[in-house]
């Protein structure tokens, strides 16, 4: 008996932690809606491609155009070619598992939020082919793990951050046809680099 009594408290912990695991994951998954329907409610979308973004529904893993990974964490948004235009939105910043943020080829304008640098999962940022605008932000620089950053065909201006230049595992740096200006940061020689269109820098 005095040892069922020393075992009880433990047993409780579990029994807490079993009861609210399911309503600490619908929480997360709750706070990665929100994000998402904050994006949504900035852009215009003509043709319907987000409605089942549904800020009743708990789960965005359901939507389309969404990726999750085995914990309903989102970490893809794949958003190319839809004739979307608006602003994206700081709450992306809190899809901390996102890997994949594809936008190309819309006509968002706007600038590029800097929680964007929060996002440390992020390998791939297709923002290309779209009306952005302003700098390109130094915390951008934060994302050891992109790969592939493409913000080609927009109107950003200003100097190439050179923190970028401190991501180790980046492959190509896409800044073609923009309005940058400066002089070009020096990356490591197997990162890829297009700069063309860019009448006023240097590289």
């Amino acid at each position: 008996m005095r040892g069922f009594r020393r075992l009880l408290p433990v047993l409780v912990v579990v029994q807490l932690l079993v009861d609210f695991t399911p309503f600490m994951l619908k929480v997360s998954a709750n706070n990665e809606g929100d994000a998402l329907i904050a994006l949504k409610r900035q852009l215009n979308d003509p043709n319907g491609f987000l409605n089942s973004w549904d800020d009743d529904l708990i789960d965005p893993c359901t939507w389309s155009h969404i990726t999750c990974n085995a914990d309903d964490k989102v970490i893809r948004i794949d958003l190319a070619h839809m004739g979307l235009s608006g602003s994206l939105v700081p709450e992306l910043g809190e899809l901390s598992s996102l890997q994949y943020l594809e936008l190309f080829g819309n006509y968002i304008s706007g600038s590029v939020p800097p929680e964007l640098g929060r996002l440390r999962d992020l390998a791939s940022l297709g923002l290309n082919r779209n009306a952005l605008s302003g700098n390109i932000p130094a915390a951008l620089g934060t994302l050891m793990n992109l790969k592939f950053l493409r913000l080609d065909h927009n109107d950003f201006t200003g100097e190439i951050p050179t923190e970028l230049t401190l991501i180790p595992a980046l492959l190509l740096v896409e800044l073609s046809y923009n309005n940058l200006a400066g002089i070009a940061p020096k990356f490591a020689s197997n990162v890829v680099t297009r700069y063309e269109g860019n009448p006023d820098l240097i590289h």
